[in-house]
């Protein structure tokens, strides 16, 4: 059994009939996996080569091969970076990097390139470089599981206090794509790893949902200086039901809005955008409510994102003002 010679690992591409299949042997490392298994049973010399082939690959378990970043543009036709994480057994996972229009005064350094000429310096190639020739050599075999070790070692190779080297906008998506690979290869949902990483092993309960209908500050170009203006179902019995209360009263405030004479475009996220006051949105977010057949408090509960240090030194005038109005 084990001087048989079509175990040879280059003897798979000979049987390999067709280009499909030689790529699908390189892409799932097969010929490395086939001459690691080799090497197992040349030294253990198994009575039952068979049953010990089986146990060793369900041992096996997969590794980080390689780590692509890119730039793509995100939905509001701004560069961002996306990375692919691809594990030796041919899985891939990818994570694309959100990127808000507000900045927080602690937030870590988004990484742009600065360069005027090529959109409008927000390009992030200076990132996705850092990602492919300072990262992804340092994450090559390791376990994708390990997401906590990988985060805090792609924060040892930035090595500054604000991820500045690297940017946290290329730290977050090979977090993300590790993360996303490292369910595929478990077999679970994305959301039951993240629960498992957590060690919330049965507790599992979807948040209340925080609904976006009113956009203001950088989100949208009318007088409300506040940036989100939020309704949250917290009277709701499941999530389906909350996701119904909060659609219901979207359509309600657009009705309302309409026939104040308002527009009903919407902002950045999804929110409609108004030309109001601050007061005035949120009485026309209660309006809306009401109208819907809700009960404020009770069943409905109004969430803002001021966005607060975007308010602060803008437009000209010192301090926390409203600059917008």
């Amino acid at each position: 059994f084990f001087s048989c010679p079509f175990l040879s690992p280059a003897s798979l591409f000979t049987m390999a009939t067709n280009s499909a299949d030689i790529e699908y042997l390189r892409q799932h490392s097969i010929p490395e996996l086939v001459n690691d298994l080799i090497q197992q049973l040349v030294t253990a010399k198994p009575t039952q080569p068979v049953a010990f082939l089986r146990d060793a690959l369900a041992k096996k378990k997969p590794v980080i091969k390689a780590v692509k970043a890119r730039q793509i543009l995100d939905s509001r036709g701004n560069p961002t970076v996306e990375v692919d994480v691809l594990l030796d057994n041919g899985l891939l996972g990818r994570g694309a990097v959100p990127s808000g229009a507000s900045t927080g005064e602690y937030e870590a350094v988004e990484l742009r390139d600065g360069d005027k000429k090529v959109y409008m310096g927000k390009g992030v190639l200076k990132s996705v470089q850092a990602v492919n020739t300072l990262v992804a050599p340092k994450l090559i075999g390791l376990d994708p599981c390990a997401q906590k070790e990988i985060d805090e070692l792609m924060m040892q190779i930035d090595g500054t206090p604000n991820k500045g080297k690297v940017g946290a906008n290329g730290i977050l998506g090979v977090s993300m794509a590790c993360c996303r690979a490292a369910a595929l290869a478990q077999g679970l949902p994305l959301w039951k790893h993240i629960a498992n990483l957590h060690g919330n092993k049965d507790n599992f309960q979807l948040p209340v949902p925080m609904a976006n209908i009113v956009n203001g500050g950088k989100h949208a170009d009318n007088k409300i200086g506040f940036q989100e203006f939020m309704v949250m179902p917290v009277g709701a019995k499941s999530f389906s039901e909350g996701l119904r209360w909060v659609t219901e009263i979207f359509h309600t405030l657009k009705r309302l809005l309409k026939k104040a004479g308002h527009v009903t475009s919407v902002g950045d996220e999804g929110g409609f955008a108004p030309d109001l006051t601050n007061d005035e949105a949120l009485e026309f977010v209660m309006k809306a409510v009401k109208a819907a057949g809700y009960q404020p408090g009770t069943q409905i509960g109004i969430a803002l994102d001021c966005a607060s240090s975007e308010l602060f030194d803008e437009g000209d005038r010192k301090g926390y003002k409203f600059w917008k109005s």
